[in-house]
């Protein structure tokens, strides 16, 4: 089992290769929709490609033999974990394939492709790339990075709450966006290892509610069908490694509409000038739906886990 020693591990192996991303007060706004909190922002759309997912694919790479680099990396992913895997090959200028759905971000792939991964398009949704990425790893004896249930990733991502609760000890809450369950995992993790009382509040949308169905029913569910459109958030099953840390440590899931991160997605952009993709929107959309309210006092961050131009429309 992961522990939080795994977490602070990774945090020193990547620290000279990803950016302590900063923590701001959302402050000086036009109209203030939480009046009755102090939010505060943890910027992951500012890491290196545009979200916290290099912590995870970087402390894997770190974590890998020279042979196993050197036979080549291959993932699947809706373009944020394939841009930071991209990244990791990158910096060991290793031979990286990257599959993904078709509905990925025409803006992610180019920047997959500027990052030096070759890009594989294939099925609707990640789990059918996936699916082909794994052959295709058990075929060239590529070595492939899980975007969630891996246990380095889970500890890479994890350094994401180290760094909060460094920036704001007293939070009280971390809303934190779920695709399948890898940030989610090692933030729950670390935050409750170092503040047991910390509240965690996972973010699902509605048509990709994986952990929600997952913990309701006390087993890893894979849902029927994928009706989001946010392709980072959809992840059709988690695995076990995730429920069980998120039934351990994540105190609540809300479920969001599209449409909510997307209005979320505007208001970061009018209210802070933030280019969020609508999964770094999905906490600011839990508290603008009234999905999660704040008490009176509390002090709430927000993960803004990923950029992109979906508040810019």
């Amino acid at each position: 089992m992961l522990t939080v020693a795994d977490v602070q591990m990774a945090a020193e192996r990547i620290a000279s290769y990803v950016r302590r991303t900063p923590l701001i007060g959302a402050r000086c706004l036009k109209e203030n929709p939480f009046p009755e909190c102090e939010l505060l922002l943890k910027l992951e759309c500012l890491q290196v490609t545009g979200s916290f997912k290099p912590r995870g694919a970087t402390n894997k790479l770190l974590s890998l033999s020279e042979a196993d680099v050197r036979r080549g990396i291959i993932t699947a992913s809706g373009g944020n974990h394939g841009l930071a895997v991209a990244y990791a090959g990158w910096l060991t200028k290793t031979r990286t394939t990257v599959y993904v759905p078709e509905n990925v971000s025409p803006d992610k792939k180019k920047k997959l492709a500027a990052w030096g991964a070759t890009v594989e398009v294939c099925g609707h949704h990640w789990h059918e790339a996936n699916r082909e990425a794994l052959a295709v790893a058990e075929r060239d004896g590529l070595t492939y990075f899980h975007p969630f249930a891996d246990p380095a990733v889970i500890a890479g991502q994890g350094t994401v709450a180290l760094e909060v609760l460094e920036q704001a000890p007293e939070v009280d809450t971390l809303l934190v966006a779920i695709g399948g369950g890898g940030l989610i995992s090692g933030v729950a993790l670390a935050a409750k290892a170092i503040r047991p009382s910390l509240r965690i509040v996972g973010i699902e949308p509605t048509g990709a509610a994986t952990l929600y169905e997952s913990v309701r029913a006390g087993r890893v569910v894979e849902l029927p069908g994928i009706t989001t459109r946010v392709p980072t958030l959809a992840a059709i099953r988690t695995e076990p490694v995730n429920l069980e840390i998120v039934q351990r440590y994540v105190d609540d899931i809300v479920l969001i509409e599209d449409d909510d991160m997307r209005e979320a997605a505007r208001w970061l952009w009018f209210e802070m000038g933030l280019a969020a993709d609508m999964s770094g929107a999905a906490g600011i959309a839990a508290l603008l739906s009234g999905k999660v309210r704040p008490k009176i006092g509390e002090k709430v961050c927000v993960l803004v886990c990923g950029a992109g131009p979906d508040g810019l429309a």
